[in-house]
């Protein structure tokens, strides 16, 4: 048994650095279908499960310490390499299709949770799950602490997003092939747009690993600080949206050239993960399946009022797949989709994934406080 502060991060950080480089360097199967993010946190639970880890004050405090300063560092440097400006040029049709994907999961969310009347507790976990669904895991977890999702809840929703975004990205790869087909029936054109330069200029020159770093925990200091006298619905919510504010200021800056800022903003995600799974205890997994459900129901409401949007406006399978999939799947996914269409499209979906590294965090806030207020 882990009795030390020092000993409980060091084991964090092992299991965090350990799946990151099986996933990357092994190339296991298992990893198409279950993300390394998710193996993190089963592998963390399952020691805090068996003891592993002792539930002590040192441990409390250490755990506290470090994932409220990591959280806002993170966000800092997941947005400090995205080109906004870049987005408005998409074209009438690939923004009609962002915005629909946005707006159709929102109301999958809200119509699923008043269906199927979700307590408080999972109302703010789906919440959190709406911010991943609108960016990534790192906008999940910045919205689950900000709602306060307990680490069981987190755990659900996080089996809900693997088993339905596996679903999801198969298939709308299924359906690439009968794109002229669902065109035809639309009445739409397919999408022309070709991006050959797209987003993130941090990618030349030497890797500046510890400048971005000082400059994380910098802002992470910064947003406290201020979060202290000045409050949006929480001191968390309040630190989360600072840390993003700043991101974006960032990105405009000369930050955004120093290369290595999405391996650290990777590297924290890890730790988060492997860090709330080490606070977790499943009592059972029977609710689990109820929830998948929940997901999947979500996903079939967002498909139908994507097909409506599309032909009402023109909108070719293209545009709303990767539209969608930069939503749910995120940048490891939409440029792989994009890429099924047409290799020369790649770029559109990198660029409609990583908007959703500021979409996610105030989309998913949004979505979890009507969850919220639906539920009590």
């Amino acid at each position: 048994m882990i009795s030390s502060a020092l000993g409980y991060l060091f084991f964090i950080a092992f299991i965090a650095t350990f799946f990151l480089l099986l996933e990357q360097k092994v190339k296991l199967k298992i990893f198409k279908f279950v993300p390394s993010v998710v193996m993190i946190y089963a592998f963390s639970m399952l020691l805090s499960s068996v003891g592993m880890f002792e539930k002590n004050e040192a441990i409390e405090h250490i755990y506290t310490l470090t994932k409220t300063n990591l959280l806002p560092a993170m966000l800092f440097l997941m947005l400090l390499g995205v080109d906004f400006s870049h987005f408005f040029k998409l074209g009438r049709t690939l923004l009609i299709a962002y915005v629909l994907a946005v707006v159709s999961l929102a109301f999958g969310f809200i119509f699923v949770s008043l269906a199927f009347n979700f307590n408080p507790q999972i109302a703010a976990a789906f919440g959190a799950l709406s911010g991943s669904w609108m960016g990534g895991t790192a906008n999940m977890i910045a919205v689950g602490s900000a709602l306060g999702v307990t680490q069981e809840a987190f755990g659900y929703v996080l089996i809900v997003d693997s088993v339905n975004y596996t679903l999801w990205v198969m298939f709308l790869l299924f359906l690439v092939p009968f794109a002229s087909l669902f065109n035809k029936f639309i009445g739409a054109t397919d999408t022309q747009v070709i991006f050959s330069q797209i987003g993130c200029a941090c990618t030349v020159g030497a890797k500046r690993y510890w400048l971005l770093i000082f400059f994380a925990l910098l802002i992470s200091l910064l947003c406290q600080l201020i979060a202290q006298h000045i409050q949006v619905l929480g001191t968390t919510t309040t630190v989360v949206m600072l840390a993003t504010l700043f991101g974006v200021l960032g990105s405009f800056t000369k930050l955004k050239t120093v290369n290595g800022s999405s391996e650290v903003a990777t590297t924290m995600l890890y730790v988060l993960i492997a860090l709330i799974g080490s606070a977790a205890v499943f009592e059972s997994f029977s609710e689990v399946w109820i929830y998948v459900l929940a997901g999947f129901s979500i996903l079939v409401i967002h498909a139908i009022l994507m097909v409506m949007g599309a032909k009402i406006f023109k909108l070719d399978l293209f545009s709303i797949a990767v539209a969608s999939l930069a939503n749910i799947g995120g940048v490891a996914s939409a440029p792989i989709l994009a890429a099924a269409f047409n290799k020369s499209l790649v770029s559109i979906g990198v660029l409609m994934a990583i908007m959703g590294y500021l979409i996610g965090t105030f989309g998913g806030l949004f979505i979890g406080h009507i969850l919220v207020s639906f539920a009590q």
